[in-house]
């Protein structure tokens, strides 16, 4: 399956984006999920929803302010980000697999990945 990731863009703190990643060539793999890499810094596990299924999860730093969904018609899924600081300026990628529920939080476990899109959060 390839992914492609975009709606990134510069925006003030406070301010609001929707990313999207959209499937092609297959549907999503049992998790669809969305990490971030700041510069100089890991990338770090975002959020996950579950392909087939309800399990949803957010990285403490983003919760309550991120939401993520997906669009089974579509083959897509959605990142939205209300309440933006200029802590969740990074590289955005989604990612796509199989893993057990425990293991959404490791990049590792994924084996594809869209090319990333920049969130910008400044003033």
């Amino acid at each position: 399956v390839q992914l492609q990731a975009s709606g990134g863009g510069l925006v003030q703190p406070g301010g609001s984006l929707r990313l999207s990643c959209a499937a092609s060539g297959r549907t999503f793999s049992r998790w669809v999920s969305w990490f971030r890499q700041a510069p100089g810094k890991e990338r770090e596990f975002v959020s996950a929803t579950e392909w087939n299924g309800g399990h949803t999860y957010y990285a403490d730093s983003v919760k309550g302010r991120f939401t993520i969904s997906k669009d089974k018609a579509k083959n897509m899924a959605y990142l939205q980000m209300n309440s933006l600081k200029p802590a969740d300026t990074a590289v955005y990628y989604c990612a796509s697999g199989s893993t057990i529920a425990s293991g959404v939080y490791d990049s590792k476990n994924y084996n594809y990945w869209g090319q990333g899109t920049l969130v910008t959060v400044s003033s």
